[in-house]
């Protein structure tokens, strides 16, 4: 199995009146809800908290420096993901389309790499 981010850019949604924000939750919340019967979803989340502090860190040397910017922040951006665990890209499409066509909302898929031996948890018969 491959895990994928699901992802789209809240800039990229027009502006929506409560309700209409109220049915494509309850939309995207069904195709998360097959997800989780299809056993393919890991973790989602419905956007960031455009209250909580989003920061920009570099190095000074040792020690690191927190600021506002020059990047762009997140909440900017990130409208709402979901990371799912399917066979292949063609089982990522088809969750990314349901997505998509309940949210009428362009969605971005990304693969992430497969871990390599070293990254992988151990289970419990194994020493760490």
């Amino acid at each position: 199995m491959t895990d994928y981010l699901i992802s789209f850019n809240d800039e990229w949604v027009p502006a929506h009146t409560a309700a209409e924000i109220r049915a494509k939750a309850s939309a995207s919340m069904a195709v998360v809800e097959d997800m989780k019967q299809a056993g393919v979803f890991v973790f989602g989340n419905g956007g960031i908290d455009a209250s909580s502090l989003v920061c920009s860190v570099t190095a000074d040397g040792d020690r690191p420096v927190f600021t506002d910017g020059p990047y762009v922040e997140s909440k900017e951006h990130l409208g709402g993901f979901c990371v799912i665990s399917v066979e292949d890209d063609e089982a990522a499409r088809h969750w990314a389309g349901r997505l998509a066509v309940a949210l009428d909302w362009p969605q971005e898929v990304y693969r992430f790499p497969a871990p390599t031996p070293d990254q992988r948890p151990a289970t419990e018969h194994e020493e760490i």
